[in-house]
């Protein structure tokens, strides 16, 4: 058995970190390593799906509760505009294996984040 992911380790409380918005399915806090002024993080509570192609193929519907979860975060605190990112392989940048959604906002016109 693996041991639980940051972000689950997060969701329990043993690693101190602000949610700043749950439902049923998801959660969102603050990237540690911020790319851009808005740089939120929307995770599944489910540790089921190591990306987001095994989600999209295993449970649509939670893919689209992150994007819908995304949308809302970034009304609250980005006027509504984001960049959605997810990472998929390590060669991609992923370095938790625990599917998530990066939500980038207040992005500097004419500068693409990347990471």
């Amino acid at each position: 058995m693996s041991e639980p992911s940051i972000f689950t380790r997060i969701l329990t409380g043993d690693i101190p970190g602000e949610i700043l918005l749950e439902t049923e399915r998801v959660f969102a806090l603050r990237d540690i390593n911020p790319q851009a002024p808005m740089h939120l993080l929307v995770i599944p509570k489910t540790e089921q799906y190591r990306d987001v192609t095994e989600l999209a193929v295993g449970d649509p519907g939670l893919l689209a509760e992150m994007v819908a979860a995304a949308k809302r975060l970034a009304d609250e605190h980005a006027n509504g505009e984001y960049r959605l990112i997810f990472n998929n392989g390590a060669g991609a940048g992923q370095s938790v294996f625990h599917v998530h959604a990066h939500v980038l906002g207040d992005i500097e016109e004419n500068k693409l984040v990347g990471f």
